[in-house]
């Protein structure tokens, strides 16, 4: 007799599942996915991640990573000492930072104008200047961040992160994504699938401020013969018809993921919209978020309101998420479509492009560290945010610059975070790391999160096709510098 069977048979009906599902919560049953040792390896020091990803190749030099020896050579012809492999044609002049930079916080970090929002939160900051890529191809330099690999086919991080710790919740998923309202970044929804991980660890994408905030929960508007109780016993009718045959079938996780979602799916009817309904916000967090549709100042040629209403909106519902006990949630700012661009691929006009994003951006995360902290969150909260690749101290077209996969920023928040530091410079003019033995790479900063959640990231693994695989491949160290 297989489990399903003893349990339909032992309880009975409906007390059968609701037994098999307190059992299953607490990882008291057998296909309940855990790692080998059963439970966590250290002591963690958080529950949960959010991570921020600028699609489209974030500017560090532009942003966060200030060099002076780059405004001296302003103009100048760029020698960077060695053949350069670029990805267009962006090696002209040395092309120093758009914006001014100035200092903040009691870490007197330089920061540039367009991201001053941040100073108010950047004494939580540890920024890492010396990150590396493998590629400078937006899918692959993107699937590299989210999956650990530069190539299909790989669980995203927030998947390893469910699948590793489980939810903390009942009601909604363990790792949602909140895309770019106006599409899908590179690779789209590779970015957050569970590949050879079981499939209910997936990312459930949810778009704040659209009319459908999540597809297909409830019925067409246009099915106005389907009543809220047809539609539960509907998804009960199914989720039953999958058991029956699931019986026949044990140990079949396409199965397991099918029924579970149907049973979420329920579970989200009620509990969806409570997180996503922004209306219950005081006025001073809408406004703390920008979504009192104030305008910045920061430049008379710009325009950030826009963009601070998007990724305001989804850094506070990030944070009702997180408080309702989602695990990880992902962040999106840009998609792969547009023009002029909204994404931060910025070979044209750096100034035109990253302005509106880097704004809104800078606004809600600095928003969403704050609120985390004023509600007692931060603490377990990993703030990651990150992009594929950086962009080139040389000039692409006079305004614009190349992709830099050589080197990047990448900065975290929260959670055991070494709050108000900086790890990793890069050299004088941020075209690669200052000790170019020992850069930092994404498996290093993947290894960091997985530490600070309890995870050894070495044994944190998955059988498949003959191979023990994790998230981290076979590389990656904790930066212990970061961690307090």
């Amino acid at each position: 007799m297989n489990r399903r069977d003893f349990l339909f048979n032992s309880g009975g009906g409906l007390g059968g599942i609701a037994l098999a599902a307190l059992l299953g919560s607490d990882r008291l049953l057998a296909d309940v996915p855990m790692r080998a040792d059963g439970g966590l390896h250290h002591k963690p020091r958080a529950k949960r991640v959010v991570q921020l990803f600028m699609a489209g190749g974030a500017s560090h030099v532009d942003l966060f990573d200030f060099k002076p020896e780059l405004v001296k050579q302003h103009g100048k012809e760029a020698n960077f000492g060695e053949h350069v492999e670029a990805f267009q044609n962006g090696l002209g002049p040395w092309l120093k930072p758009v914006w001014d930079f100035k200092p903040y916080g009691n870490c007197g970090k330089p920061l540039s104008e367009t991201v001053s929002p941040l100073g108010a939160v950047v004494d939580e900051l540890a920024f890492v200047h010396n990150v590396v890529g493998k590629t400078g191809v937006h899918s692959q330099g993107t699937l590299l961040q989210t999956t650990g690999f530069n190539r299909p086919g790989f669980p995203g991080m927030g998947c390893w992160v469910s699948y590793g710790l489980g939810s903390l919740n009942q009601n909604l998923p363990t790792f949602v994504v909140l895309p770019d309202h106006r599409g899908l970044a590179s690779n789209g929804t590779k970015n957050w699938d569970s590949a050879f991980l079981p499939a209910q660890h997936q990312g459930s994408a949810i778009y704040p401020g659209s009319k459908t905030p999540i597809e297909d929960l409830f019925p067409d508007d246009r099915a106005k013969f389907i009543t809220r109780d047809a539609d539960r016993a509907g998804i009960d009718l199914l989720g039953q018809l999958n058991r029956d045959h699931a019986t026949t079938r044990p140990g079949d996780e396409r199965l397991d993921a099918r029924i579970k979602s149907y049973e979420l799916a329920a579970k989200m009817q009620l509990a969806a919209p409570d997180a996503l309904d922004l209306s219950k916000e005081t006025a001073a967090t809408l406004k703390l978020y920008g979504l009192d549709h104030g305008k910045s100042t920061f430049d008379k040629d710009i325009n950030p309101g826009e963009e601070t209403d998007y990724f305001g909106r989804k850094c506070l519902v990030a944070r009702r998420l997180l408080e309702r006990g989602v695990r990880f949630v992902q962040v999106w700012s840009g998609n792969d479509n547009g023009f002029p661009r909204r994404n931060w691929d910025s070979h044209e006009d750096v100034k035109r492009d990253h302005g509106p994003l880097a704004y809104g951006m800078a606004r809600g995360a600095a928003a969403l560290i704050a609120d985390l902290k004023r509600l007692g969150l931060l603490e377990d909260t990993i703030v990651l945010w990150t992009t594929e690749f950086g962009r080139m101290p040389s000039s692409q077209g006079g305004k614009g610059r190349d992709h830099n996969p050589y080197c990047f920023t990448n900065w975290l928040a929260g959670g055991g975070i070494r709050g108000g530091s900086t790890h990793g410079p890069s050299d004088d003019f941020g075209y690669k790391p200052a000790d170019r033995k020992h850069p930092t790479e994404v498996y290093d900063i993947h290894a960091t999160v997985l530490h600070l959640l309890g995870i050894d990231h070495t044994k944190l693994t998955v059988r498949h096709n003959g191979i023990d695989r994790r998230l981290t491949d076979v590389h990656g160290h904790v930066i212990t510098e970061l961690l307090t």
